[in-house]
C-alpha cells in the first residue's frame, strides 16, 4: 500500500500553485472555452447555441474569462484560444464541447463548423498542461474520448459510455442547467461543484428517456482519478460511489466534488495556494477512509488525527 505521507507529497507535487507573472499569456484566473459544434439542422443548431448561452450566463457569475467558439473555422479558433491560455497557473481550464461526434473504432471527432476536432489532436494540445483541465465532452459517442484525454489533474465528463452510443446527446442540456444550479446542491454549501452539477444532468437525462418510453441511449461517464476508465452516475448514492471496479482502483467524484464554475464566497476568499493544500488534504482524507478496513484501530485514528490537524489549521487561517 502507497504510503500516505508519499501520496500527499505526490498531490501537492501536481497541483501548481504559483502564479503566472503580468507578461504571461494570461494571468491567473478560471477559463472556460465553449465550442459549439455544427448541428447539421435548425433545430440542433439552436439547441446548442442554447447550451452555449447557459454556459455564458453561468460564467457571468464566475471569476472565469469566457471565450465562446461558433462560427466558420471553428478548428482553427480553437487551437488558437487553447495556444493563449497559460499551462501551469493554480486555476481550471474549462473546455466545453456541444455538439454531435463521430467514433470510427480508432478515434472520436467532435464536430466543429469546419474540420472536425479530432480527439487524438486535442489529446496532444492538452499534454503539455499542469493546470487543472476540466473536459465536458457533451456530444454523441463521447465515451470513446475518456481514454485518449485521462491525466493526472484532469476530469472528464462524457455525454456517453462509449463511442457506440452515437445517437444524438441531451446531456448537454441538462448539464448546461445544472452547472450552476443552487438545486444541484446536494451537500447544501452554498455551491455546486462540478459532480453535482453531473449527478443532476446525468439523472434528468435517465428520467427523460424513462418517461417518453424510449431506450436509452445514452449514459454519461466521469473520470476525475485519471485511469480513463470513468464511472457511470448509478454508481453513486449521492456524493458517494457505493460500487468499486473489480481491481479496486480509487474511486471517481473525489477531485470532481472540489471543482466549482461558481464558487461560493467563502471559496473564493481561500487564496489559490491555500485551497491547493485544503484540496489535496481532503482528497488524501477520503481516500484513507476507503483504507480503513486495511489498517488497525490505532495507525487508522493517528493518520486520521493528522489530516483532521491539518485541515483544521488552514480554515483556522483562512479569512473570515
Amino acid at each position: 500500500m502507497k504510503s500516505t505521507g508519499a501520496t500527499l507529497i505526490a498531490l501537492l507535487l501536481l497541483w501548481p500553485v504559483g502564479f503566472s507573472s503580468a507578461e504571461e499569456k494570461n494571468e491567473n484566473r478560471p477559463a472556460l472555452l465553449v465550442a459549439v459544434g455544427a448541428g447539421g439542422e435548425k433545430d440542433y443548431d439552436e439547441s446548442f447555441g442554447e447550451w452555449a448561452a447557459q454556459w455564458k450566463k453561468a460564467a457571468a457569475a464566475s471569476d472565469a474569462r469566457v471565450t465562446l467558439i461558433d462560427e466558420a473555422d471553428s478548428l482553427d479558433r480553437f487551437r488558437a484560444a487553447l495556444e493563449k491560455e497559460s499551462q501551469a497557473v493554480a486555476e481550471p481550464l474549462w473546455l466545453v464541447l456541444l455538439g454531435h461526434g463521430t467514433f470510427d473504432g480508432r478515434d472520436a471527432k467532435f464536430n466543429l463548423r469546419g474540420p472536425d476536432l479530432a480527439v487524438s489532436e486535442l489529446a496532444m494540445m492538452l499534454k503539455p498542461f499542469t493546470r487543472p483541465v476540466i473536459v465536458i465532452a457533451a456530444f454523441s459517442a463521447s465515451g470513446a474520448v475518456l481514454a485518449p484525454l485521462a491525466a493526472p489533474n484532469r476530469i472528464v465528463v462524457t455525454a456517453t459510455k462509449s463511442g457506440g452510443e452515437n445517437n444524438f446527446a441531451r446531456f448537454g442540456r441538462y448539464f448546461s442547467r445544472a452547472i450552476a444550479n443552487p438545486a444541484a446542491d446536494l451537500d447544501h454549501d452554498g455551491q455546486t461543484s462540478l459532480l453535482e452539477a453531473w449527478l443532476s444532468a446525468a439523472r434528468q437525462v435517465a428520467e427523460f428517456y424513462k418517461s417518453e418510453g424510449r431506450l436509452a441511449t445514452e449514459h454519461s461517464m466521469l473520470d476525475d482519478n485519471g485511469d480513463g476508465r470513468g464511472t457511470p452516475a448509478d454508481w453513486f448514492e449521492g456524493l458517494r460511489v457505493v460500487k468499486k471496479a473489480r481491481d479496486n482502483t480509487g474511486p471517481d467524484g473525489l477531485r470532481a466534488h472540489q471543482i466549482h464554475l461558481v464558487p461560493s464566497s467563502a471559496e473564493r476568499a481561500l487564496p489559490a495556494e491555500v485551497r491547493a493544500r485544503r484540496d489535496a488534504l481532503e482528497l488524501e482524507l477520503a481516500r484513507l477512509r476507503e483504507e480503513k478496513t486495511s489498517l488497525n484501530e490505532e495507525e487508522y485514528f493517528a493518520k486520521l488525527e493528522t489530516m483532521l490537524l491539518g485541515l483544521a489549521r488552514i480554515y483556522r487561517r483562512a479569512p473570515p
